[in-house]
């Protein structure tokens, strides 16, 4: 079949040559809405995300194909996996004739949590990222969540006779994934990295006896943001699975007008 293109005779002008000998190490789409599939606790999750596409110009090409990206947005399918989307930058680097690019997806996900002493059950949604990337020959997978939490100040219940000042606390883990096809970390585990640290994890229902079990948790798990920051990186330095990291941990202060904030990266 003869190419519409060709037919028509349009010219090509991306693939022209380009004489001010610039390379751009990162062009292409950004904040392209598009529908998302994922795999959370074992069932397949439909939600959306923004998608972010670029890769590395050559400094004689004039410009990249920026329909392509789209083209291979739309062309994928199944449910996203960390593994999928490493195998799939390998596609659309092909696609772009590119030795180096980027894709980027940032999505909400929801959980299915149980009521601690209600067994009531509710959805939380968490904000997610998958990241995959190739520089210099070198291929890194990064998936990202933002998950909310609660925490106690320990100072505030040493000095005060009767109580403590408490907040919500936002933990964001980005992580490498060393080997994510044959090592791969599920969602929700990475969420109970977070959870698992804080004074106390929250839900979006609770009874009662829930919201009772939550704030005596929470008043004998106290954390400074330096303590959680801390609690959650050796986690992270103990799963083999995981390379370089990021751990962000901001709390919303209750008794201040600004956030308590901590980060450590390895």
């Amino acid at each position: 079949m003869t190419n519409l293109t060709d037919a028509l005779h349009i010219p090509d002008t991306q693939s022209e040559r380009d004489g001010r000998r610039l390379a751009i190490q990162r062009v292409g789409v950004k904040d392209v809405r598009y529908p998302l599939t994922l795999d959370v606790a074992g069932a397949a999750q439909a939600t959306s995300a923004l998608w972010s596409l670029d890769v590395a110009l050559p400094a004689e090409q004039k410009g990249t194909h920026m329909s392509r990206f789209v083209a291979w947005l739309d062309a994928q399918e199944g449910a996203l996996t960390p593994g999928g989307l490493a195998t799939g930058l390998d596609g659309m680097l092909e696609k772009l004739h590119a030795d180096e690019g980027r894709i980027e997806a940032r999505f909400h996900f929801f959980i299915r949590k149980r009521a601690p002493v209600s067994g009531l059950q509710s959805l939380l949604d968490y904000a997610g990222a998958l990241v995959a990337e190739r520089r210099a020959g070198r291929s890194s997978l990064w998936m990202e969540v933002g998950v909310p939490v609660k925490s106690l100040c320990p100072c505030s219940k040493e000095i005060s006779d009767y109580g403590a000042h408490n907040q919500r606390s936002l933990v964001t883990l980005r992580v490498e994934l060393k080997s994510p096809a044959q090592q791969p970390i599920a969602w929700q585990e990475l969420v109970r990295f977070a959870e698992d640290a804080a004074s106390s994890e929250i839900w979006p229902m609770l009874k009662r006896a829930d919201e009772k079990w939550v704030t005596e948790r929470a008043y004998e798990n106290p954390k400074f943001v330096e303590d959680l920051v801390r609690d959650v990186a050796l986690a992270l330095n103990a799963d083999d699975r995981i390379g370089r990291y990021v751990v962000d941990v901001e709390n919303f202060e209750s008794i201040h007008n600004h956030s308590a904030w901590a980060r450590i990266e390895r």
